[in-house]
Order: C-alpha cells, then structure tokens, then sequence
C-alpha cells in the first residue's frame, strides 16, 4: 500500500507533455499570447516571452512562470522583437536557443493588431491597412519563414498561428484585419505540404470574441452584446477556451493534425 501511495505521488510523464521543449510565443505580454505562454510552461515547455513594446507586461508573465515553476535556472524569458522585422526575428530565435541551449521546437505566433476604429473599406486609410498587413501578415510571414528552418534542428517539431473567426463571419467594419488574417490561414495550409519530409506541422487556431484587451479596445457595449448573440453559448471565449487547443496542436498527440485551420469560437460561425 505505501509503494502505491508513494506512486501516486510522482507526477506522471503524462503531466508535462511538452518537458524541456523550447516555445517561442510571440506577442505573448498580455492577452491570449501570455495565457498561450503560461498555458505551454505549466505542460513543461520553456517559453520564450516575446513582446514588442511593453517590457514590464512581458517581465511580468516570465515572472509568473519562474515562480510557479520554482526555476533555476529560468524556464521562461523575455525578448523583445519586432516580427515584421527579420532581422530582429533571427535575434529572437537566437536568444531561444542561447538561453536554453537547445533548438526551438515550437512557434506559436501571436503578435497582431486590429483597428478599434472598425471603419468600412471606404473610410480605412491605405497607411492603417499597411500598418496591419505589416503585422498580422508579413509579421506570421517572417515567423514562419525563420522557424521553418530553424525547427528542423530539432528534428520536427510545431508551427501555429493564430487567425481570427472572422474570416469566416465576414463582419463589415473588419475588412482590414480579417484580409490580413485569411492570408495567414491560406500560407500555413501551404506551409503544411512545403514542410513535407521535416517532421513539422503547421496549422491555425482562430478564435472567435475573446474577453482580451484587444478585443474589447474601441467596441461599445451594444457591439459587444451583439457579438455575444452570435455565439449559441451566449457568452465571450474567455483565454483558457483557447490554450487547450494550442497545446494539443503544439505536442505528440497533435501530430496528425496538419494544414488546418481550427476554428475556436463557441459556434459564432
């Protein structure tokens, strides 16, 4: 009976699926980035927090993986980088592997911005349509590119981006910013068959109204309301709807999962 109790005791393997892998997350100091990031460190990985602007956002999210995980050395850092910039993404791929000496075995790409303005076509200046595109669509092209030949070091491993529901829901005042989004989902399902031979899959989570900052900047509450009447449950996603589906995808039990686009959002399409 004590050798049992005492088994009972020791975590099992299954407990941390993702042990000693090495995650970049991008755009990872708040939102769904940094609940994706904790998310990935409590199944075993060790995060790479990245951020562009906000250092003491991105300080605090290594901060609370190093303290639950009682790391020494750290199980999670934080880089700063522009994803649109490649230069300042092999800088990022770089620190991974410096700091955890070991190659990257996941990307989960989640740096984007949207327009709180939600303007038609018509109303949307040409430099706010440039300014999105640079981020949410060059920003997973750069990512992708980079991990693309980086991952292989590791023999294999997970690329995942992240979209958003509306490409599906066609919502007018999102023109800009589901354009830049649908050219994400339609790259990873190439990306997906281009990678043929590597041991590594890309795929898409696109989530739908999500209770995050980003989401809510710019909506009034009747616009909240009435995307809440489009989802059968009656409520926002809130972050921990998503990190599940972005964990599965990122370990072994994801593998035969590839060139997808999964569409996280309660039924709202």
């Amino acid at each position: 009976m004590a050798e049992a109790s005492s088994a009972v005791q020791q975590p099992s393997q299954a407990a941390f699926p993702l042990q000693d892998r090495v995650a970049i997350v991008t755009g990872s100091s708040r939102g769904i980035g940094s609940a994706i990031a904790l998310h990935l460190a409590s199944l075993g990985a060790k995060v790479v927090v990245n951020y562009t602007s906000n250092s003491a956002q991105a300080d605090a999210v290594v901060s609370q993986i190093n303290s639950n995980h009682g790391s020494n050395p750290p199980r999670a850092i934080a880089v700063k980088a522009d994803v649109s910039d490649p230069a300042q993404v092999t800088s990022l791929f770089d620190a991974a592997e410096s700091a955890f000496n070991s190659p990257v075995h996941i990307l989960v790409n989640s740096a984007g911005v949207a327009d709180p303005k939600y303007p038609r076509i018509v109303d949307t200046p040409v430099e706010d349509f440039d300014r999105i595109f640079n981020i949410n669509t060059r920003g997973a092209f750069v990512c992708c590119k980079e991990a693309a030949s980086r991952i292989t070091r590791g023999g294999g491993g997970r690329i995942i981006c992240l979209s958003t529901s509306t490409v599906g829901a066609l919502l007018p005042g999102y023109a800009t910013y589901t354009a830049s989004k649908a050219a994400v989902e339609v790259m990873v399902k190439i990306l997906a068959k281009e990678l043929k031979g590597t041991k590594i899959t890309a795929n898409v989570v696109a989530p739908g109204p999500v209770a995050t900052e980003l989401f809510f900047e710019g909506k009034t509450e009747e616009m909240i309301k009435r995307l809440m009447d489009l989802t059968p449950l009656g409520r926002l996603g809130q972050t921990d709807d998503i990190t599940p589906v972005v964990a599965l995808l990122a370990g072994d039990s994801g593998e035969w999962i590839n060139g997808q686009v999964i569409r996280v959002n309660g039924g709202f399409v």
